[in-house]
């Protein structure tokens, strides 16, 4: 088998990194010894696409590219550099071109949308009484509760930003459904995975922050990409 791609974890809004902490440590104990986690600004979209660009160009060889929620986004806006093997999208936004994340959003309202609120520095966040419930319902109370207290809130400019020219259009993709998101309406993902013709698509019974609560079959999910482009 050819070189196994480096992967890069690309986090969304109210999380960084550390998000993919579950999936990290096993890919780690798969064997994947190339693993990166981008932490973005969450500025803009061209913030936060270019972020992700310098470390994927820092990377000497083939790179998968996984991202969640918003971090879709990112990655579809950043993945057409010409080591970038492949995509994996977890319960992610996967706009077109000309489309936002918020666009998208409006179009099918997700269980929690009422729950995001600005503050008074144009922030967007999830009230803090109502994270558990809207972002990770399937996750332990201690657990749901730091996610909660770090959550990192976006500039609220950056929910519409249009992509302008989708990577999955041009890379092979995987895609992972959360059937429960109350996030992004599971509907929209469903929609959002069929258009773009994938490799695969899974469908979990999760909730948005599936990375964290079924790490293992999000995992199954990347080896299976980065194993199609080794």
């Amino acid at each position: 088998m050819a070189e196994r791609p480096a992967i890069v974890l690309v986090h969304g809004f109210w999380g960084g990194a550390a998000h993919w902490a579950k999936v990290i440590t096993e890919l780690h104990r798969r064997g994947f010894g190339s693993l990166h986690a981008v932490e973005n600004p969450l500025t803009s979209l061209a913030d936060d696409a270019e972020r992700t660009r310098k470390m994927v160009r820092q990377i000497n060889g083939p790179v998968l590219l996984v991202g969640h929620s918003y971090g879709g986004a990112v990655i579809t806006e950043a993945g057409d550099l010409p080591n970038v093997t492949g995509l994996v999208y977890v319960a992610a936004f996967a706009p077109d071109a000309g489309e936002s994340p918020g666009r998208i959003s409006q179009e099918m309202p997700p269980e929690a949308f009422e729950n995001i609120v600005p503050d008074s520095d144009g922030y967007l966040w999830v009230k803090q009484e109502k994270f558990h419930e809207s972002f990770a319902q399937d996750l332990p109370e201690d657990e749901a509760l730091v996610m909660t207290v770090t959550q990192k809130a976006p500039v609220g400019s950056t929910f519409g930003d249009d992509v302008t020219a989708p990577a999955w259009r041009v890379k092979p993709t995987w895609y992972q459904v959360s059937a429960r998101d109350r996030m992004i309406h599971p509907d929209n993902e469903r929609r959002m995975a069929r258009r773009m013709n994938p490799r695969k698509i899974i469908e979990l019974d999760a909730g948005h922050a599936s990375l964290a609560s079924l790490p293992g079959p999000v995992t199954d999910l990347i080896e299976e990409a980065a194993n199609a482009g080794s």
